[in-house]
């Protein structure tokens, strides 16, 4: 299959600088989206740091024997040891981190997705999305096991308590699935500045009306940004041709 893929990245309308970074590999290979976190400088440098060290990793190994998944994990887990060297080597960014979000597609393998933290892959198929990714957060367990509701979930004021991130050295394993895709999916990652704003169905709306993937990421960040765009927003759109 063919791959077409669009990213974009916003500060939104509140805060002065952006700390999300997201990379789309020209060959198509994979795809990155990270959120950081930390303070202005720190979540900025954590997000840059994760995006650039999963880069150069996947890049410097992707001909390797090593099976995609250990791959990946190794990949991310790198980028975690990156953050907390960055960490120890300048203490005033000493509480940075970074969620992140990656989607491989290796050549004789079926693609993976691995994610740290509430960034997100959606697949939409058939006029329906779906969330492929279960965030990392107090409130996606919590809606797991039933103690609250989805509507509940959206306005709770501990929605943003991440249970994982990278930056941590507690982490030692990384969440890595395979996907199930095929011709006219189209994959979403995104940063939760979009999600936090427009619910799945309002996401599900702009991919059914808009087939052009360019103007489809567009417009999912300008219309995060007219809900309130109260943090950073960004997206990448793949579609499989």
């Amino acid at each position: 299959m063919k791959l077409n893929s669009t990213g974009i990245s916003d500060p939104g309308l509140i805060r002065s600088n952006n700390q999300d970074a997201y990379y789309r590999d020209p060959e198509g290979r994979f795809f990155i989206v990270a959120d950081g976190m930390g303070g202005h400088a720190g979540g900025e440098q954590a997000s840059h740091i994760a995006t650039g060290q999963i880069q150069e990793y996947l890049n410097a190994h992707w001909n390797s024997s090593k099976p995609s998944e250990q791959l990946l994990q190794e990949a991310l887990l790198q980028a975690n040891e990156a953050i907390l060297q960055d960490q120890q080597k300048h203490p005033e960014r000493s509480d940075m981190g970074t969620t992140i979000v990656v989607v491989i597609f290796p050549s004789q393998e079926p693609p993976l997705c691995a994610h740290v933290g509430d960034s997100r892959l959606y697949r939409f198929r058939d006029s329906q999305l779906e969330q492929v990714t279960e965030d990392h957060t107090w409130i996606a367990r919590a809606l797991k096991i039933g103690e609250i509701t989805p509507e509940e979930a959206r306005i709770h004021p501990f929605r943003h308590v991440l249970s994982r991130c990278l930056g941590r050295e507690d982490i030692n394993h990384i969440d890595v699935q395979q996907l199930d895709v095929k011709k006219g999916d189209r994959l979403l990652l995104c940063s939760d500045g979009l999600t936090e704003e427009l619910a799945d169905q309002n996401i599900a709306e702009y991919l059914r009306k808009i087939p052009l993937a360019e103007k489809a990421a567009f417009s999912l960040v300008e219309a995060a940004k007219e809900r309130g765009g109260h943090d950073n927003i960004t997206v990448i759109l793949v579609t499989l041709e």
